[in-house]
């Protein structure tokens, strides 16, 4: 819902179940009625039959007891007809795996949803040890180098408009405090690019671009890499390879009509 709609533009028993499923595909863990109750304050009554109706068509999942829940396979369903339909995918495959071949880490491509980034393509390094890819995860956009280099497409005004009251922090690294994100968003601005040493998780660093495609640009490019071999001289060399990569990518899609 953005910033202009109101609760009553919202039929709420649509709202609720749409809630319920973005609630329990967040959860690292399957929840109870009651861990949803307490989380999104609904009534018992209303989250029980909800969740009800959601099993039996397949949305939702229960354990062996039948006491707590996660997202069922129609979910999936949903998710691979988004990515199946999205006409600039194939093309973001194949810069992936160009962008992976040439710098050696994982590249990630995401798309702004608010003040958040949904991953839509991954290919993790060769020599990873545990491959999981991030596709279909929603992250917040503030702390992540996609999300940064996505920001910055914005004015400040639109990126105070977009990102909550308070910023999360996912390490202690995080930026969380507003005026000094938006100095850092000065500065992806300034050069074109977006860099966060452990901002969304430990030990990892990551470099992003917009990919110019639309405007402002909804969507970027990354490369992740093991926080240590983050020295300035490497983070230049992929950096510079992300943003060719991105500027290709970009041209593209243009070429094809894909806006």
């Amino acid at each position: 819902m953005t910033s202009s709609q109101s609760d009553s533009s919202l039929v709420k028993s649509a709202e609720r179940t749409v809630r319920i499923l973005e609630t329990l595909a967040a959860s690292p863990k399957r929840l109870s009625i009651s861990e949803l109750q307490e989380i999104m304050g609904y009534p018992r009554s209303s989250l029980h039959a909800l969740v009800r109706t959601l099993r039996e068509l397949k949305w939702v999942e229960a354990d062996d007891s039948g006491a707590t829940f996660g997202v069922g396979p129609h979910a999936l369903l949903s998710g691979t007809a988004y990515l199946d339909r999205d006409p600039a995918l194939p093309h973001v495959y194949e810069a992936l795996e160009d962008l992976r071949s040439e710098i050696g880490y994982t590249v990630h491509y995401a798309r702004r949803d608010d003040g958040h980034v949904l991953y839509l393509g991954s290919r993790e390094s060769r020599d990873a040890v545990r491959v999981v890819s991030r596709v279909g995860r929603r992250l917040p956009a503030h702390l992540t180098a996609l999300g940064q280099a996505l920001l910055a497409e914005l004015t400040t005004v639109e990126v105070d408009k977009v990102l909550p009251d308070v910023l999360e922090a996912y390490t202690p690294h995080t930026v969380t405090d507003r005026p000094a994100l938006h100095e850092e968003l000065t500065r992806v601005r300034d050069r074109g690019w977006a860099v966060e040493h452990e901002q969304g998780t430990t030990g990892v660093a990551c470099v992003a671009a917009a990919v110019h495609y639309r405007i402002p640009a909804t969507d970027a490019i990354s490369c992740s890499m093991p926080a240590e071999l983050a020295t300035e001289a490497e983070v230049e060399r992929v950096a510079t390879a992300v943003v060719r990569a991105a500027t290709a990518l970009a041209g593209t899609l243009r070429r094809n009509g894909i806006r």
